[in-house]
């Protein structure tokens, strides 16, 4: 019996803050992963003033971040595949994407190597963005229009006749691990066992900021024991992640207190799978598991 989970990401680092602890809790069982990296991240800007390699930063920030994600890819322990198309940046108010780039190609162009991709990997489970990308960067909003076009077309045996047999996905997660119920529960903890921490001022803003978003998980994954290998792999995007970064907030042991889980939320299914959910792979018979 094998499960297979493909998550379908913008741009090397967003693996690592994007379900690196449930990706490394599905490898603890037995479960083959795979993460895409659509672009190389080579308009990423250095967000780490404490950088090392900031000369080869300068100089090749794609290689650089090649380095990067080999790095994080050991330290969870996921198959990882580039899809080959080039960063768009993030282009002030007024500019146009850059002529070439990942989130202007035609996806019946650009889905194709992800067609390919699933036909051969064959996974139940595809984790991508919602269809604002979590954020609106045009990589990220164009990830998820490339995810659930492949999503559909991987499954038609009239569409890239030439890209393998077809094979159906059984389910697809949009990532919502950045929600307001857990924002609660860690303010919560705080104010029940350290009222004293400088952490809570910190959070109670963000608990502000985020209190009137709706809460849209359906599933939660425990990770309580691959938080630091998520941590680890964050850290090896060092161009990208800055030690002080707001993903190194919460210590760990907080975080297994007050909010063990990654959260996801069912956008589509085509198994019976009763809500809410602890496990991605629910509601998958073993005959499909094991195709």
């Amino acid at each position: 019996m094998t499960q297979r989970l493909l998550a379908v990401h913008a741009h090397p680092d967003d693996e690592s803050s994007k379900g690196a602890a449930t990706y490394a809790h599905y490898r603890s069982i037995g479960t083959e992963v795979l993460v895409i990296s659509c672009t190389g991240g080579e308009r990423g800007d250095i967000q780490n003033e404490l950088l090392e390699p900031k000369a080869m930063a300068n100089r090749d920030m794609a290689g650089l971040r090649r380095i990067e994600m080999a790095n994080a890819q050991a330290a969870v322990g996921f198959e990882h595949r580039w899809l080959g198309y080039e960063d768009s940046g993030l282009p002030e108010e007024g500019e146009s994407v850059p002529a070439n780039s990942f989130a202007v190609i035609p996806l019946e162009t650009s889905a194709e190597p992800l067609v390919k991709i699933i036909r051969e990997f064959r996974p139940q489970v595809l984790i991508t963005y919602d269809e604002m990308g979590g954020y609106p960067h045009p990589d990220h909003i164009r990830t998820h229009e490339i995810s659930l076009y492949a999503y559909e077309a991987a499954a038609d045996a009239t569409r890239y006749p030439n890209a393998g047999q077809p094979w159906q996905i059984s389910k697809v997660y949009y990532d919502r691990i950045f929600n307001a119920p857990k924002i609660e529960a860690m303010y919560q903890f705080l104010v029940e066992n350290t009222p004293e921490t400088p952490q809570l001022a910190q959070l109670e803003e963000i608990r502000e900021r985020m209190k009137d978003r709706p809460n849209l998980t359906t599933t939660q994954v425990r990770v309580d024991d691959f938080l630091d290998a998520r941590d680890e792999a964050l850290r090896a995007h060092a161009s990208q992640v800055s030690p002080d970064s707001a993903f190194f907030f919460w210590p760990n042991d907080l975080q297994r207190e007050a909010w063990p889980f990654e959260d996801f939320q069912l956008a589509l299914s085509r198994v019976d799978s009763p809500l809410p959910e602890t496990d991605l792979f629910a509601g998958i018979i073993a005959e499909e598991v094991s195709a």
